[in-house]
């Protein structure tokens, strides 16, 4: 019989987790990378299925989701309530982030809602310039 305790993750573990994604969140690219070349995947998500590059993105942190994205991090990983990456950075207005998520092969209508729906109800002709495939 095994201890349920045990099937809990480690105290420890869980705060690095939360300070790892708080590096994401603050865009402290070289301590996150950091860690990430140390061996954490560069895919972790936390309890909402947020990922590193989801967090990085959406509070606009370009550089960071570059670093993320070169170690192969997932673009396109949905969080738990159907959001992508790239859709949270036009939300937010963020065209860096944008261009580099692109750049690492996000796809604009992926999500509920898109990026590119979420550009059209926020009437954001620029970022809709940015993120339609045919341009």
């Amino acid at each position: 019989m095994t201890d349920s305790a045990s099937q809990e993750p480690d105290p420890e573990l869980l705060e690095l987790w939360a300070r790892v994604f708080e590096f994401a969140r603050q865009g402290r690219t070289e301590t996150l990378i950091a860690y990430v070349d140390a061996g954490l995947s560069p895919n972790l998500t936390n309890d909402k299925g947020d990922t590193l590059v989801m967090l990085a993105s959406y509070y606009g942190h370009a550089d960071t989701v570059r670093a993320l994205l070169e170690r192969g991090a997932d673009p396109n990983r949905l969080n738990d309530r159907g959001q992508s990456p790239i859709a949270g950075a036009a939300f937010k207005n963020e065209p860096e982030v944008v261009k580099a998520l692109l750049g690492g092969g996000a796809d604009p209508e992926l999500g509920q809602p898109s990026a590119l729906d979420t550009a059209r109800m926020f009437g954001n002709d620029e970022m809709l310039a940015l993120l339609r495939p045919e341009s």
